[in-house]
């Protein structure tokens, strides 16, 4: 319906108040802001006789999203809340609601209560939730706070006792979506019940009131079809079909209303009445014409009887105005009536099976109407927010564009980002999926508690740090990570450091960076269990106590999960705060919760700020928003899609410089999140762009660009890969506070690729088995003081290689070179390539590892990772195990320059490393993995420009 379809309120009004003689009461299916405003709907009340107003999506879609009614407010509302749409929505209907229901009230007082209401309608998602309903019909009873206000509920299956239940505690309804005379015989009984139940509570039964809407012009739009169909088919019935054209629909009401009658009689009903029960009254919905053969004003002239309602649409209600006809026709023919009824039925146009389809195809057009006015009024608020979203483009060849509109459209139509909201496990694999959900809702939760957090900033500044070491792997490193490279140091408060490696270099090069006394130790461990935090916490807080030349523990913190491990440690060595984590968020989803908040605050950035700037992610993710404005169910639908129907599985994350470090938490997030059980996304960061030569066809590109500081380089490479036709998606930061949204809005997208690629996103079963092959090599030391001895295939100079029997019968015994030439010879088109350096990773060997991963590319035309261990296993490390068996690794262990003992344990970092390696590197042989070793003994700059060149001539 347009929005400017309003009722002629100029006319001289008769023929709709003579409705009123017949004991009809008129009801309006139209509410807007401006008619209610300007007097136009109070005009109707004093000259038509209008008795009440409907609501419903459409009417709403075009005056919210289209109009300028609502500008001012939303601009309002958005100033002092972050709001989904289904929220902004509903605040701007209630109003509407209630400026009705103060124009509707003077009727309701004179009725006595029988007329005189606005409907407003439960959420048409909820149409087969009971409990659902339930909820929401006393959630907007109580917020509207009005007693001339109607809760509009479906006369399913699921709503009937929904609608019993909230109506026998006192909420008015209007049940809906009625069609057939079993349905409206369901409802009527649980009408009557409810009342039976409060009366014999000895509650007040008499200011309760409720109407059936029945629906009629759509029977007729499909019977009469089925006759049209029918009758030029040559059908031997084709005179007794035409005889019934137009017919059903009237005769079945008629029938409904013979039903209310009966019922009002029973003693049951008289009982009720005598204590000032009111009737449930019949109302006629649907009452447009849809067929131009017919009067227009056909199912209002037809259905004019005692105790019932019309909701009329604005151009019926005019169109009943200037030539309806007046007669109490709702009780003529009911005979003929009942005959029709039999004669659809003996010929077989199934009025059963018509109405039921119409329930069914009625609750998915609300379920439309509703996508449409939340979309319309998500669209409307991204226009207002403008900068304080992040904004996504994705530049996508045709067909792949189609298969992601298709999936959107699947998403759309099975609900499925409300039942991803709602905790279903069948958007996944029906597991334990949502036992790991609670980062859904992490940031309000922390945003309500922000104030400790603040607490503790203005604590670290007032002791004085200088810095902050932050000892943590995986999840509780790379979102801290991201933090200290972005945001780096603020005035008045300590530098933020992040240690995740146990490579003895850089466990000295990080304890020198740092003032031993000056410095607070942040230990991040979710289980309080890993290796990793273990050991560097036993020897930071020995480094600690010999500095400070005390127990230590007034300058550590742990972050860790309620009941760890962690937790113990902390408590037993006097630490001066504990912060726990979510038990049911896995760690690569944590850094909204305190595993990234936490090291934030102590480095004094603005947790609020930030926290808020989140929300605004969450709430464009939200169930109300349709997926042609959910950017971030757009994104993990292209990565889904793209990887399951176009064999794109390489993620290649490009940020701009400012915001570099974000890849890295990337990567562990997509690779930990879907590489597994065969399949999954395999992320390539920090790979820089080259020419679209030097891509297959199996990539799509990421581009997180911060648009206050862009890289001239990176837009002019990107612009060249979309012009060669490979899918960009551009996701653009205004600020680096928006760094946040980013967050959320990534965990939303991986979940929704998991979805796509049909496995559970949230567990890591491969990352364990590297942690168990590591365990037993740690233990073999401490029981015989050495690793197990370990037998290179060959040798040459300063290298020695390793592989497991088949690997090594496939590369051969010759030198470096040739050996390297045989292992990337294997490599194929849509492989890709790992370089796993176990080395300390600093400047220098980040150049290194880059050089090489670029010429591999170049020269092979396949993605590459350049990882560091061990800080890559509680990352990419799973995908490399359990996703596609499409990688080619290099791994590269080097001599330890110094080794570090750790306090307590007769292994040293250096040992734990070795094991770590061997690990990693006998999972992956045993996955049946393209892997090969190399160990550098001696100088490791020498053996590393020695290697260079012989990838170089190998490749």
């Amino acid at each position: 319906m347009d929005v400017d379809q309003k009722p002629d309120v100029g006319k001289v009004a008769n023929v709709l108040r003579g409705l009123e003689k017949h004991g009809q009461s008129p009801w309006l299916d139209f509410i807007q802001r401006s008619f209610t405003a300007d007097g136009s709907l109070k005009k109707l009340v004093d000259e038509d006789g209008l008795k009440g107003v409907t609501s419903n999506p459409a009417i709403f879609e075009k005056a919210m999203g289209y109009g300028t009614d609502y500008d001012d407010q939303i601009k309002s509302l958005l100033k002092e809340h972050i709001l989904s749409p289904g929220e902004l929505y509903e605040k701007l209907a209630i109003d509407d609601i209630r400026a009705t229901a103060k124009v509707m009230h003077p009727v309701f007082v004179e009725t006595k209560g029988l007329d005189g209401y606005v409907s407003l309608e439960v959420s048409p998602y909820l149409a087969f939730d009971t409990k659902g309903t339930t909820e929401e019909a006393r959630r907007l009873w109580k917020e509207v706070g009005r007693e001339n206000l109607m809760i509009k509920i479906p006369g399913t299956k699921e709503g009937v006792p929904a609608f019993q239940e909230v109506t026998s505690e006192g909420i008015s309804v209007n049940v809906t979506l009625l069609f057939s005379l079993d349905a409206y015989k369901d409802v009527l009984e649980a009408y009557i019940k409810s009342l039976e139940i409060r009366h014999a509570k000895g509650e007040e039964i008499s200011k309760i009131a409720s109407v059936a809407s029945f629906f009629v012009s759509r029977i007729d739009g499909k019977i009469d079809a089925e006759i049209d169909r029918r009758v030029k088919a040559g059908d031997k019935d084709a005179e007794a079909l035409k005889a019934l054209r137009g017919k059903v629909a009237i005769a079945n009401a008629k029938v409904a209303y013979q039903h209310y009658l009966d019922v009002k009689k029973s003693a049951r009903w008289q009982k009720l009445a005598a204590a000032g029960a009111n009737p449930q009254r019949l109302l006629w919905a649907s009452t447009g014409t849809k067929d131009k053969a017919y009067s227009d004003v056909l199912y209002v002239d037809e259905l004019i009887g005692p105790e019932t309602v019309n909701t009329i649409p604005p151009a019926t209600f005019d169109a009943f105005r200037d030539h309806g006809k007046l007669r109490e026709s709702l009780t003529e023919g009911v005979k003929e009536a009942k005959h029709v009824i039999a004669e659809q039925k003996r010929l077989g146009l199934d009025l059963d099976g018509v109405t039921k389809t119409l329930v069914k195809e009625g609750c998915a057009s609300f379920c439309d109407a509703f996508d449409k006015l939340l979309g319309a009024v998500a669209k409307k608020q991204q226009a207002i927010l403008g900068d304080r979203l992040l904004e996504q483009k994705a530049n996508l060849p045709g067909e792949l564009q189609a298969a992601v509109k298709a999936a959107l459209e699947d998403w759309r139509k099975e609900g499925k980002v409300r039942k991803l909201w709602a905790r279903d496990a069948s958007v996944w694999t029906g597991g334990d999926e949502p036992k790991w959900l609670k980062w859904l809702d992490i940031v309000g939760e922390r945003l309500s508690h922000v104030s400790e957090l603040e607490a503790f900033a203005q604590e670290v500044k007032a002791k004085g740090f200088s810095d902050v070491l932050l000892l943590g792997m995986g999840g509780s490193s790379l979102g801290p990570e991201v933090l200290a490279e972005t945001f780096g140091k603020r005035e008045g408060f300590p530098k933020l450091h992040v240690l995740d490696s146990t490579d003895p270099q850089q466990v000295r090069t990080y304890e020198r960076a740092v003032d031993l006394k000056k410095t607070l130790f942040i230990v991040s461990s979710k289980s309080g269990g890993t290796l990793e935090p273990n050991i560097l916490k036993a020897y930071f807080f020995a480094a600690a106590e010999k500095a400070l030349g005390k127990a230590p523990g007034a300058h550590f913190v742990a972050v860790t999960d309620p009941g760890s491990h962690m937790e113990d440690v902390a408590k037993k060595d006097g630490f001066w705060k504990i912060f726990y984590g979510e038990k049911q968020i896995g760690g690569r989803f944590s850094v909204l919760s305190n595993f990234g908040l936490v090291p934030a605050a102590a480095a004094g950035y603005d947790v609020k700020d930030f926290l808020r700037s989140a929300m605004y992610s969450v709430k464009n993710s939200s169930a109300s928003t349709p997926p042609d404005e959910n950017t971030a169910l757009q994104l993990g639908a292209i990565l889904g899609v793209a990887a399951t129907k176009f064999k794109r599985d390489k993620v290649t994350i490009i940020a701009s410089p400012a915001i570099y470090d974000l890849g890295a938490w990337l990567e562990q997030l997509i690779a930990e999140s879907t590489g597994k059980r065969g399949t999954g996304l395999v992320p390539i960061d920090d790979e820089t762009l080259g020419a679209p030569s030097v891509y297959g066809n199996d990539r799509v590109f990421a581009y997180v660009r911060l648009t206050e500081k862009p890289c001239p380089t990176q837009e002019k490479a990107i612009a060249t890969l979309i012009e060669s036709g490979q899918p960009v998606v551009t996701i653009d930061l205004k600020n680096k506070r928006e760094v946040a949204q980013t967050f959320f809005h990534w965990e939303f997208a991986t979940a929704v690729a998991g979805s796509i690629l049909g496995i559970d996103p949230f567990d890591q079963p491969d990352v364990e088995f590297s942690k168990v092959e590591t365990k037993k090599l740690t233990t073999a030391f401490n029981e015989t003081g050495k690793l197990p001895a370990e037998t290179p295939f060959a040798k040459a100079g300063n290298f020695s290689f390793y592989a497991d029997a088949a690997n090594a019968k496939a590369l051969g015994t010759g030198d470096a070179v040739s050996i390297l030439k045989a292992h990337f010879g294997r490599v194929k088109a849509g492989d890709y390539v790992g370089i796993l350096a176990y080395i300390e990773r600093d400047l220098e060997t980040r150049e290194w590892i880059q050089s090489v991963r670029l010429a591999l590319r170049d020269a092979l035309k396949v993605a590459t990772a350049a990882e560091f261990g061990p800080r890559f296993l509680h990352s990419t490390g799973q995908a490399y195990k359990g996703g596609p068996n499409s990688g080619v690794f290099l791994q590269v262990t080097a001599d330890d320059a110094e080794d570090v003992a750790v306090p307590g344990e007769k292994y040293t970092f250096g040992i734990v490393k070795a094991a770590q390696a061997r690990g990693d590197f006998d999972v992956l042989s045993e996955r049946g993995r393209r892997a090969l070793r190399v160990h550098i003994s001696g100088p490791l700059d020498a053996g590393l420009r020695e290697l260079t060149q012989a990838i170089d001539k190998a490749i």
